[in-house]
């Protein structure tokens, strides 16, 4: 028996945790694949049948999916428990480009991509979907088809940048540079696209993983910990000015609650809102 539970969903992508508690070693009836899709182990291990090319997977060996491969498996060990990383077909696009092809379907999880793997749950729980988790699947999603990919067709740029008149990317972006100035003047004009790495990376007209790493290499910061810092400026900002209902301050910032606030706050500062409350009031006379 199967059962997923869907740990976060963003643009074009789902992490969903799988628990399977078959034990059987024949091959289970066909599946047919619906997505590009990337799982991992947590516990366990299976076997699984591709295209009829067999693999053992386990917390050491994952596997890459594609749309309308059929599927076979069998558990010889038991149950498992699974990362299971779902990819509509543009964002795959946008991540492996055109006419990419596997040299294989599994890939080695040494103890850093197993790390990354972690870093990818704990972004997942930590309630920041359209950043801190994006920026992790950009990671691990990379490192996977840097070891999986063959020969490629890379998806052909656009000349120009589709956001609205007035946008900071009315042209196509290039340098490292321009890119990560860009994507600031984005985050600090609160621009919609903003919102989420991925429509950042749309209305920049550069890829995901590009303006990922462009940022991180002229800042110094990863685009999560910027646009965090941001907020947490304009939460200084209202809990100078007496704010009071840190719930109704985390909607309105963009945070999934009252706690993914206070911990990103007391992170940038060393403080928790109730405290900055305290040390930002005007002393009484």
């Amino acid at each position: 028996m199967r059962s997923s539970r869907q740990l976060a969903r963003g643009k074009g992508f789902t992490l969903d945790l799988v628990t399977c508690v078959d034990d059987h070693r024949g091959w289970s009836r066909p599946e047919v694949g619906r997505a590009h899709r990337m799982v991992l182990v947590h516990r366990g291990a299976f076997r699984r049948m591709a295209d009829g090319r067999p693999a053992a997977v386990d917390p050491t060996m994952a596997y890459l999916g594609a749309p309308g491969e059929e599927e076979r498996f069998a558990h010889p060990a038991g149950g498992d428990v699974c990362t299971s990383l779902s990819l509509s077909p543009a964002l795959w696009r946008t991540l492996a480009g055109d006419g990419t092809r596997l040299a294989r379907p599994t890939v080695y999880i040494d103890a850093r991509f197993e790390l990354a793997h972690r870093r990818l749950l704990a972004a997942a729980r930590a309630g920041d979907p359209d950043f801190a988790l994006v920026e992790s699947l950009l990671s691990l999603t990379s490192a996977t088809l840097t070891q999986l990919a063959g020969p490629a067709t890379p998806a052909a740029a656009p000349t120009s940048a589709p956001g609205p008149a007035g946008s900071p990317a009315r042209s196509l972006v290039r340098s490292p540079a321009a890119i990560a100035e860009a994507a600031r003047e984005a985050i600090s004009a609160d621009h919609p696209a903003a919102a989420g790495l991925l429509p950042l990376a749309e209305l920049l007209a550069v890829s995901p993983y590009r303006l990922s790493r462009a940022f991180t290499r002229e800042l110094g910061v990863s685009l999560t910990h910027y646009r965090n810092r941001v907020r947490v400026s304009r939460a200084l900002d209202r809990l100078e000015s007496g704010e009071t209902g840190l719930a109704a301050l985390a909607a309105d910032l963009g945070f999934a609650d009252q706690a993914h606030l206070t911990r990103t706050v007391r992170r940038h500062v060393g403080h928790t809102p109730a405290a900055l409350r305290r040390l930002l009031a005007s002393p009484v006379p």
